[in-house]
């Protein structure tokens, strides 16, 4: 494992844990569109043991444990402990005991092979160093004729926000998730799951605008509750205002009165593992 790579996870698992207590507030209406996508494009099914990997607080997972039943399991995995354990609170809160959530890299998953029906990922993957390995150990860890269910931010000219990472970038010894738009090129994440595996793939775009009620809620969105926070949480005084600045500027074009209609856009993607009996690929 390169230094970079482990530096990134660093970052990642660090980050998460300070955006937790944040995370849902500011995001989850914003990311209900590519959500709400996937689970219609790979509907959990009665008796389903599902995955969910970069889970974050579980709003995916939590979903799919509903529709399961009791003899359905759902885990959710994540290299954040504190959004594991916000994922825990909020499965007891609802009452359901068929989902848990470890703490666990998505790029090391210590699952056995063929353990799942059904595997989500949404938007985690972009923080992954090493795509390609993460999505051999999730095609690894479905049973044959098994599904998968992606979701990724999509280009950088059509992510409002994205504007961000510069921004830290410019204060910070070592980029912040410097692949991250990369699978929103299109075809890419695709090819990638072609290469791992994966086949009967579909991709999909969906234009998702934001909406924030003021400049200090889409700062908080993207200093505190997203994946700069650990960045932001070591900047003094006078770097903060100075980088929520230069992103409220950056942010100007969408402004709408007091508030801020933000471009963004998502990749979904469905596939399966192939089913495989005797040595043969069957459809």
């Amino acid at each position: 494992m390169s230094l970079e790579a482990r530096l990134q996870r660093r970052i990642q698992r660090y980050g998460w844990d300070l955006a937790a207590d944040a995370y849902e507030g500011l995001w989850q209406s914003q990311l209900s569109r590519a959500h709400r996508r996937l689970l219609q494009l790979a509907a959990p099914e009665p008796g389903d043991h599902v995955l969910d990997v970069a889970c974050g607080t579980g709003l995916i997972a939590l979903a799919a444990a509903e529709s399961i039943g009791d003899q359905g399991r759902v885990l959710g995995v994540d290299i954040s402990e504190r959004m594991v354990e916000a994922a825990t609170r909020r499965a007891r809160a609802l009452g359901l005991d068929n989902a848990r959530f470890l703490r666990m890299e998505g790029e090391r998953l210590s699952c056995p092979a063929a353990a799942f029906d059904l595997l989500y990922c949404a938007l985690g993957l972009m923080y992954m160093p090493d795509f390609d390995h993460a999505l051999r150990e999730m095609h690894r860890v479905l049973r044959p004729g098994g599904r998968i269910a992606l979701a990724v931010w999509g280009e950088r000219a059509r992510c409002g926000w994205s504007a961000i990472f510069p921004i830290v970038d410019a204060e910070v010894a070592s980029d912040v998730c410097p692949l991250f738009f990369q699978l929103g090129h299109p075809g890419m994440l695709t090819d990638l799951c072609k290469a791992a595996g994966f086949t009967d793939l579909r991709e999909e775009r969906i234009t998702a605008p934001l909406y924030y009620q003021n400049a200090q809620q889409a700062c908080d969105a993207a200093f505190v509750g997203g994946p700069v926070a650990m960045a932001w949480s070591r900047f003094d005084a006078e770097t903060r205002r100075r980088v929520q600045a230069r992103y409220v500027q950056a942010i100007e074009p969408w402004r709408e009165g007091a508030g801020y209609r933000m471009p963004g856009e998502f990749v979904v993607l469905v596939a399966k593992k192939p089913a495989v009996w005797a040595g043969r690929l069957e459809a």
